[in-house]
């Protein structure tokens, strides 16, 4: 029998060829299976569960299970019907990177540890910034995901804003409280992340925003002066570059005209819509994005890569070491200097870091910014011809603006009187269990949403037409 860790060849090359057969075949069948079959926990526990094994099972029977349990019961992010939460259908390309990267295994701590994976997540790092207009000499790396890079930029906002011995003595030696201020409609991650840093959730300023909307900047004026009369410290202002509930786009260089006037770090949080800046109808939204001192991005999301590759760009890098660089002699680089003695460590929260570059790398180059910008403006086209057959109907109305690729609306039966927040409640219960259509929620305007986001290269106008048909069916059944 061969040995299963050092695997001869002919059976490596088998199983290969297993799985790339499966996922052919997954992606040939896409548009015919459900987006999700309904379960339970317990019925998928009952199909997986067993002692812990002693012996090695054949591979082939472990395809079986990733064919009827796992992939049978996922929400599947590559449906062109899948329109619940910011899910990236992910790419045939990077599957194949995917395996790549998992089988080299290089952990890129620094150049020392991976040269030529630290040079192409640098390299990756100068495309992003390309893609947005940020300025060449800035800097960043590759994260977990947007959440992790709004940690990332906080935190080099609070070193930067309220001085580097926070870092040292903790958020105590402010002798004040630093605040942050937020749009309405911002991610939750932002509170999370300055609950982490110990600036406290309770610091974080709920700025208005308007009917489209967009943070109020009058509101942001008056926050930010009440606090400094009370004797606190304003620190960061978040912009939000496609919100996650919406897709609504905070003015950017109205905002930074305010942050650099006020001597506020201006962090932008574009996880979900900064990747838009390659769609020509949307290019004009990231006017002022240049001026961010820092950034959040999620190629994991609108640029297709697989889960798990988030980004932090910091227009001064040098603040980005003050907030994070920290020694042992364990780390010390020895006999090397400049661009080799460069470490990710002292730029962020991770020591270990799997090889997120080469997706990204061989994503674009693959593919190219062109056929990608392509995508990305199909998938804006295809929220914003939803929202006109909304308009056109008389049982549906939208309950805020597509200026990206997300729709919120919801549905208004003819005579209804009742509570329309409960119904449609429902009624997105019922639509997500027919596995046609996946939608997500919101509320807007205090108002309960059904909720999509087009994010899928497959996606059609047809689809779109789809979802309000989806929607009546399940109607017909409440």
């Amino acid at each position: 029998m061969p040995d299963k860790l050092a695997l001869p060849s002919e059976d490596f090359r088998a199983m290969a060829a297993a799985a790339v057969d499966f996922l052919a075949a997954y992606f040939d069948g896409l548009r015919t299976m459900p987006v999700v079959v309904p379960t339970t926990s317990r019925a998928i526990r009952e199909r997986i569960d067993e002692p812990l094994p002693l012996h090695g099972a054949d591979f082939m029977v472990l395809m079986d299970t990733v064919r009827d349990v796992f992939s049978q019961y996922s929400r599947h992010s590559a449906h062109p019907r899948m329109f619940g939460y910011v899910a990236s259908p992910g790419t045939a390309v990077t599957a194949v990177s995917h395996m790549l990267a998992a089988a080299m295994n290089i952990n890129v701590t620094a150049w020392r540890s991976a040269p030529s994976a630290a040079d192409l997540e640098r390299l990756t790092i100068d495309w992003l910034k390309q893609m947005l207009g940020y300025p060449p000499e800035a800097g960043g790396l590759l994260l977990s995901g947007g959440s992790m890079a709004n940690f990332a930029g906080l935190a080099v906002a609070r070193t930067a804003k309220a001085g580097a011995e926070v870092v040292r003595e903790g958020v105590a030696a402010a002798r004040r409280r630093m605040c942050v201020y937020v749009s309405a409609e911002s991610h939750y991650s932002v509170a999370k992340a300055a609950g982490m840093l110990g600036l406290g959730e309770a610091n974080v300023r709920e700025v208005k925003t308007d009917d489209s909307l967009h943070m109020d900047l009058a509101d942001l004026e008056r926050l930010v002066d009440a606090g400094r009369a009370a004797g606190h410290l304003p620190l960061c202002v978040v912009a939000n570059a496609g919100t996650t509930a919406t897709g609504a786009f905070d003015p950017l260089s109205e905002v930074a005209d305010f942050a650099r006037r006020n001597d506020l770090w201006m962090h932008v949080d574009a996880a979900y819509g900064g990747f838009a800046a390659l769609a020509p109808s949307a290019r004009h939204l990231f006017a002022g994005i240049e001026q961010a001192d820092s950034i959040a991005l999620d190629p994991h999301k609108w640029l297709y890569a697989p889960v798990g590759c988030g980004c932090v760009l910091y227009k001064d890098p040098a603040a980005a070491r003050a907030a994070f660089a920290h020694g042992a002699d364990y780390t010390r680089t020895i006999g090397l200097k400049d661009d080799e003695a460069f470490a990710f460590w002292d730029y962020g929260p991770e020591l270990t870091r799997p090889f997120r570059a080469l997706d990204l790398w061989m994503l674009i180059k693959f593919v190219g910014t062109e056929r990608l910008g392509q995508a990305i403006e199909e998938n804006i086209a295809c929220a914003k011809y939803f929202a006109e057959l909304v308009k056109r109907s008389d049982d549906f109305e939208m309950l805020a603006p597509v200026e990206l690729s997300v729709f919120c609306f919801r549905h208004v039966p003819k005579g209804f009187s009742g509570d329309l927040d409960a119904y449609n409640e429902k009624l997105l219960v019922k639509v997500q269990c027919a596995g046609s259509t996946y939608l997500s929620n919101a509320r807007v305007g205090g108002k309960f949403a059904l909720r999509g986001c087009v994010l899928n290269y497959r996606t059609t106008k047809e689809d779109m037409a789809q979802v309000l048909e989806d929607v009546r069916e399940a109607a017909s059944s409440l």
